[in-house]
């Protein structure tokens, strides 16, 4: 028989696509999570800005799985890191050893149950947050899976030559501790493999020293909803100050994610029919936001609210320093919505297919994409048709690649 698998994971990273593909297959034994809140319960009363992420901390397609999550522990812990003021690097360590901790006493709690299976389970955990679940599971003979969130120190390397150039949009924005890389060099030790999600990261944890044969290459999943099936996207055969081109961004307004870049390519555009949308949580300071004429900000978007932004935007920009992946990318091509993209990332746009890969991530680069947009509208029709296939990311394909892993 295949073993069974365990996930842990804080917050509801891929929208729970590892252990929802896993339990399709009746290949998921549990689930741990942080939070879990399903429709009726408490925790959907309660009102407020404050609790939306919280409510969305669940998936129907794991209503029947069996999943331990600690909901008002975590709620308890929160309000004691805002009591106590911790933020930054100290609150991300402490609530991943508080998740650690939890966690394990669930792995105890199962263990006899998974003593008696035909074989050992896989114990598959998110970055950061693994290294005593590892060292508990690798005492007893289970295989670890790391899924490794993000390039790791490399990426940190190249945001801070940013900030070093725009210390000016660096926000608040500080370097890990030392205790921070030295743990999760440890998880990365222990652990038998490594899921990373696009080529780049994997580049990136080579470069770090990690040991490359324990690295392998699992993109996203994603399930596109049902309303993008049935849209159709249209463009105007001109654009022009009634009716401008409609660049959306979306994710963190931060460096990592392009910012300096993107305000350039709204500055040297401003005189034409150009209008950016700027939308998600603003990671630098509100004083050295650009007072500029065509950009938007819309600020922080609810999951459920994104599709809107999608469906009325003309082009969709991803112009990332460096991304493990960026889901995004997706979610603007379920919606037919063209790409400006960069190489930092997972391999969604197909240059000259449907969108732009930069060669560069620079203002004038962007700027020139979006000249050529103007004056050849009919690329972007062409590219929202072609698109890409999203049954490569789908949970079939996910399962596929993290079973392959195992041999």
């Amino acid at each position: 028989m295949p073993p069974q698998w365990i996930c842990a994971q804080i917050g509801a990273r891929e929208h729970y696509a590892i252990p929802r593909s896993l339990h399709a297959r009746d290949r998921l034994f549990g689930s741990i999570a942080d939070a879990w809140v399903p429709p009726r319960s408490i925790w959907q009363l309660i009102p407020g800005r404050a609790f939306r992420s919280l409510k969305e901390r669940y998936h129907p397609d794991l209503a029947a799985a069996r999943t331990q999550a600690f909901t008002a522990d975590l709620v308890r812990f929160e309000l004691g890191e805002k009591v106590n003021r911790r933020t930054g690097w100290p609150s991300t360590m402490a609530r991943n050893r508080w998740f650690q901790r939890r966690a394990l006493q669930v792995l105890q709690q199962w263990q006899r149950e998974l003593d008696a299976a035909d074989r050992p389970p896989v114990l598959f955990a998110y970055s950061y947050a693994a290294l005593d679940l590892f060292q508990f599971a690798r005492s007893l003979g289970w295989t670890t899976v790391l899924g490794q969130i993000d390039p790791g120190p490399e990426e940190e390397a190249i945001v801070r030559r940013e900030t070093e150039r725009h210390p000016n949009l660096a926000g608040a924005w500080q370097a890990a501790p030392t205790a921070y890389w030295d743990a999760w060099r440890q998880e990365c030790a222990i652990t038998d493999r490594i899921v990373v999600n696009s080529p780049w990261s994997q580049q990136a944890l080579a470069t770090a020293g990690v040991d490359p044969d324990k690295l392998h290459v699992v993109p996203l999943a994603y399930q596109p909803p049902a309303a993008a099936r049935a849209f159709q996207r249209t463009y105007p055969d001109r654009f022009d100050r009634e009716r401008p081109l409609r660049v959306l961004f979306l994710g963190q307004v931060i460096l990592r994610k392009g910012l300096s870049a993107l305000l350039d390519a709204a500055d040297r555009t401003r005189s034409l029919p150009v209008e950016f949308w700027i939308a998600g949580g603003i990671g630098i300071a509100r004083s050295a936001l650009h007072d500029l004429p065509n950009v938007r900000w819309i600020g922080s978007v609810p999951r459920s609210q994104t599709a809107d932004y999608y469906r009325q935007a003309d082009v969709f920009l991803f112009p990332t320093l460096s991304d493990g992946f960026g889901l995004t990318q997706l979610e603007a091509q379920a919606w037919q919505l063209p790409a400006i993209a960069s190489r930092y990332c997972g391999s969604v746009t197909t240059d000259a297919k449907n969108g732009w890969v930069l060669a560069e991530v620079s203002g004038e680069a962007i700027a020139s994409v979006l000249e050529t947009c103007l004056e050849h509208p009919c690329m972007l029709r062409n590219f929202a048709e072609t698109g890409v296939n999203l049954s490569h990311w789908s949970l079939a394909s996910l399962y596929n690649r993290l079973d392959s892993i195992l041999n």
